[in-house]
């Protein structure tokens, strides 16, 4: 378990990777909780012009992750993904931002389930409601 806000770490390991590549910013990363955010450009962008379903779920994904990683339990090595689900409940334009708060709901030793909320912030309204399950991995 990592102690404190880590979001400066987070941001400096995800350059050149996809949330880099998006323009996420972290807020705040720490145990039980991950604040990040991006403003949305062409690149978010589906070819309908409405954000990307996939540039939402980079985001909140990444929240659940980097939040999993700030709480793992003593002896893990790390996680991974075995489930996501997410309701579309809005979008955002180009030069709006959309924010995401993501919290742990449960904290076990071999599962982590985490719910995120991502927010237009120029309208104030949802955009997706996200939950998902991390497995806990521990060294061979």
């Amino acid at each position: 378990m990592l102690e404190g806000n880590q979001a400066a770490l987070f941001t400096a390991r995800q350059e050149g990777t996809l949330p880099g590549i998006l323009g996420i910013a972290w807020d705040e990363v720490a145990n039980g909780r991950a604040r990040g955010r991006f403003t949305v450009e062409k690149a978010h962008m589906a070819a309908n012009g409405f954000m990307h379903a996939a540039a939402v779920v980079a985001l909140v994904d990444s929240a659940c992750g980097y939040g999993c990683v700030a709480s793992l339990p003593e002896g893990a090595s790390g996680f991974t993904t075995i489930e996501i689900k997410t309701n579309y409940l809005g979008t955002a334009k180009v030069g709006e931002t959309v924010s995401c708060e993501a919290r742990l709901l449960h904290g076990g030793r071999m599962t982590q389930v985490w719910d995120a909320e991502a927010i237009n912030e120029t309208t104030g309204k949802t955009v997706a409601a996200f939950r998902c399950t991390q497995m806990v991995l521990y060294p061979r």
